[in-house]
């Protein structure tokens, strides 16, 4: 156990479920500080400016590369009953023939399940029939969406990475499912490790959702999955999050707030205009992060160029 996880055993108090008019205040509000801040077609990532780029450049210390993304997966499971669908279309025994041949494949995917690593576009939550930024809901069609697609990202996703390990703020190897992180926990984990949050970062916050999973099996996580409260999201605005990442997809389930089976991902995505990397795992980066002794690092993201699509499959890179 870390020395930073031995004072901490249980999560300190905090507030509760949010009501449906509590929730709606905090929506609004958010709502208004983007509006002042980072309103336009890429939301948040204008925080991410070259000035920030070229600061979270100077974090490569080692040329160290990490891996922040989990395998794809192509088996069924109860946390992914539509999996990866991989099909090999040539392959060596079919083309054994003297000369030249390839082997092909094709993959078919539900970029938004619970399984998988993925960026979600600012077009990915609707509330209240409009998108981020007051964008018509209807600009999303059977054909795909015609604005605040994933090709917002297009030029890659650059900056400086800061991960939060709150499990071993807590000294456990895991939050239970059902479990949640506050804004005044997510503070605490910086003072814990010694770093701070700073604008145009990539914040990424440990659950210890993919550890669980590894180490006892994947469950339903859509009915049970430990996140962030609410009002996690008032950190986020605070500190002008570039993109907002967690080993689980960032919601508490059961939901914390009235009414909002997603409370995060409409204040993330929809008030703020965060892009949310979700599903990522952690466990590689984690040790090399205590080893050092530190938590910040140039991450680098590069979602595929799909025009239409609301969101994509990624494989964030941590540079240490």
């Amino acid at each position: 156990m870390t020395a930073r996880g031995t004072n901490r055993r249980t999560r300190p108090g905090g507030p509760a479920a949010l009501s449906a008019a509590g929730f709606g205040a905090l929506f609004a509000d958010l709502q208004e500080r983007a509006r002042r801040d980072a309103e336009g077609r890429r939301g948040a990532l204008a925080y991410s400016a070259s000035a920030q780029v070229l600061a979270a450049a100077a974090e490569v210390r080692t040329g160290r590369t990490v891996t922040l993304a989990a395998p794809v997966e192509t088996r069924p499971g109860p946390d992914n009953p539509d999996p990866c669908r991989h099909e090999m279309t040539a392959w060596a025994e079919q083309d054994s023939g003297p000369g030249l041949h390839f082997a092909r494949d094709r993959f078919a995917m539900n970029v938004h399940g619970d399984a998988d690593s993925h960026l979600d576009a600012l077009c990915h939550v609707t509330y209240d029939a409009s998108l981020h930024g007051g964008v018509p809901a209807s600009t999303v069609t059977e054909g795909g969406a015609e604005e605040l697609t994933v090709e917002a990202a297009r030029d890659g996703i650059a900056g400086r990475g800061v991960l939060l390990d709150i499990p071993g703020l807590r000294g456990v190897p895991w939050l239970e499912p059902g479990d949640h992180v506050t804004a005044a926990e997510l503070a605490a984990a910086e003072e814990a490790q010694g770093v701070r949050v700073r604008e145009g970062d990539i914040l990424l916050v440990r659950v210890g959702h993919r550890r669980r999973r590894d180490e006892l099996g994947p469950w339903a996580a859509s009915e049970a999955r430990a996140g962030l409260h609410p009002d996690a999201a008032e950190f986020v605005a605070e500190r002008r999050v570039a993109v907002l990442g967690s080993d689980g997809n960032s919601d508490v389930a059961p939901s914390l707030a009235e009414g909002v089976a997603y409370p995060v991902h409409v204040l993330a995505v929809h008030a703020l205009g965060v892009h949310l990397l979700d599903y990522l795992q952690f466990e590689d980066l984690l040790p090399v992060c205590e080893r050092e002794g530190r938590w910040s690092f140039l991450c680098v993201i590069a979602p595929l160029r799909l025009p239409r699509a609301t969101g994509s499959p990624v494989n964030p890179i941590a540079i240490l």
